[in-house]
């Protein structure tokens, strides 16, 4: 039998408190009826002895002291899924808003996920090609991976994102059961109007699930979205043995949402004001990623965070860079040169790359080609710090050869425009012909073995268009 509690003890922003309480749940779902006859939905957010504090999703504006009728539904929340979900968009709740109607519901699930025993989680291998150069050689996206962007203001990620669903596939007949789930939280009306077109202009649409928090909506659904989100992948990853790619964008405003969140229940703040269990909270989203043993499916996680003052020891990147396999730093140089995606090479990394490339699974030279060009772009770096004190036409012979290759290395490999799709074979070859322009004596991380099949110093001259007489033609002989 339900119980309904008449009349409320106190109002506190978009919580309300119960007294007198019992049989109660953390995270349980309540049902809050107000004077005009319409229902909310909030969720139990806090329980101390025989009071319950209580999230309202919608907001308390409306909501009496005494004729509040409460609700408890004796479960936590839980979304309604089924295979229709695909194509679809929700708001950040999982509730339909794109006029298509409910779904025909297979099953429901908590959006908190359930507990997943580490022993059977299964190492990740294989890769999903996005078709951007600079990830696909440099910091290659595993399955089952969780892989964050740290951006800025200003910078190009939600182009960069979009571009990814547009672009990912895995290899082979495995593609057809590729999907994506994208949510995006506290975005503005015509960034979520971008996401939507752009996804249905450019015909993915149909193997995309949307969740949409926009600025403007209740920051509680804020807290919800990626939950949400990742119990549909998890859905669709596990009980259709989909491979399922999941872009979380911005992890920034769900944090700050998160913090007014917690501010408001008069939690003791921790660094800059944010609750001291935010490393819990985002490990609880970004665990959610990875392949179960016996389960054909896998769940794959790019969160993309918006770095405040392009700080990355700031708390969100702090302890997103602890929890998850590595990062895709955007460059606020890079992008002020026009270089798009401006990814910044060194400060990236993908430390699960290493297994899940070469033979069998992109190509044999992959790590390799790898290797020399973060090693001869480490050492661009070198050489423009160094021209930068004593001048370009003070530096020698090699370090003007490391200056040229940076150029060609940005213009060519890391530039490619929003609508170039590469795949890992012309990535790849793209590559040598830009290790080709430098001395092959300056290759020391790749073996004479590879060098003979791969390095060609006269078609890197005529791809690039290069005059000879910028190449020192002793230092760039093959014997040499």
């Amino acid at each position: 039998m339900s119980v309904q509690y008449v009349g409320l003890h106190e109002i506190n922003g978009s919580l309300i408190f119960l007294d007198d309480v019992d049989n109660v749940g953390f995270e349980e779902t309540v049902e809050i009826r107000v004077d005009d006859g319409t229902t909310r939905l909030g969720r139990v957010v806090q329980i101390e002895g025989k009071k319950a504090v209580i999230q309202v999703f919608e907001g308390t504006n409306g909501i009496s002291l005494k004729n509040t009728r409460t609700k408890l539904t004796g479960k936590p929340m839980e979304m309604p899924l089924s295979k229709e979900i695909l194509g679809r968009v929700f708001n950040g709740a999982g509730k339909p808003i794109d006029g298509l109607g409910d779904i025909y519901t297979d099953k429901r699930s908590d959006i908190n996920g359930q507990p997943l025993n580490p022993v059977s989680r299964v190492y990740p291998r294989n890769y999903i090609n996005t078709g951007i150069s600079s990830i696909d050689a440099l910091m290659t996206l595993i399955r089952g991976q969780k892989l964050p962007i740290f951006s800025g203001s200003g910078m190009p990620h939600n182009e960069l994102a979009v571009q990814i669903v547009k672009q990912a596939r895995l290899s082979g007949a495995e593609d057809s059961k590729f999907g994506i789930v994208f949510a995006a939280m506290g975005v503005k009306n015509d960034i979520a109007d971008y996401f939507r077109r752009s996804f249905e202009e450019a015909g993915v649409m149909e193997r995309v699930v949307m969740f949409l928090n926009l600025s403007n909506d209740p920051i509680i659904e804020r807290t919800l979205t990626p939950r949400c989100a990742l119990t549909a992948a998890e859905y669709l990853a596990y009980e259709h043995d989909m491979h399922i790619l999941v872009i979380l964008t911005d992890i920034t405003s769900y944090c700050e949402a998160l913090r007014e969140f917690s501010s408001s229940k008069g939690e003791i703040p921790g660094r800059k004001g944010y609750p001291g269990y935010l490393y819990s909270d985002l490990a609880s989203l970004y665990e959610r990623a990875g392949i179960i043993h016996g389960a054909k499916g896998s769940v794959t996680q790019i969160p993309i965070l918006t770095m405040p003052n392009d700080d990355i020891t700031h708390p969100i990147p702090d302890l997103t860079g602890y929890i998850t396999e590595g990062q895709i730093v955007l460059d606020r140089n890079l992008n002020q040169m026009g270089v798009y995606p401006p990814v910044g090479v060194l400060p990236s990394l993908s430390r699960l790359m290493k297994d899940g490339i070469g033979e069998g699974y992109t190509r044999k030279d992959h790590s390799d080609v790898s290797n020399q060009l973060f090693a001869c772009y480490a050492k661009v770096q070198d050489a423009r710090s160094l021209a930068s004190v004593i001048g370009e036409d003070e530096l020698s012979d090699v370090d003007k050869e490391y200056m040229e290759f940076g150029k060609l290395f940005e213009e060519h490999f890391l530039s490619q425009g929003f609508n170039t799709n590469r795949t890992i074979e012309e990535t790849l070859d793209l590559g040598w012909d830009l290790l080709s322009v430098m001395p092959r004596k300056e290759l020391d991380r790749v073996d004479d073995e590879v060098l003979d099949k791969f390095y060609d110093h006269d078609r890197a001259v005529e791809r690039f268009e290069l005059k000879e007489a910028t190449i020192i033609p002793e230092l760039a002989s093959k014997g040499k």
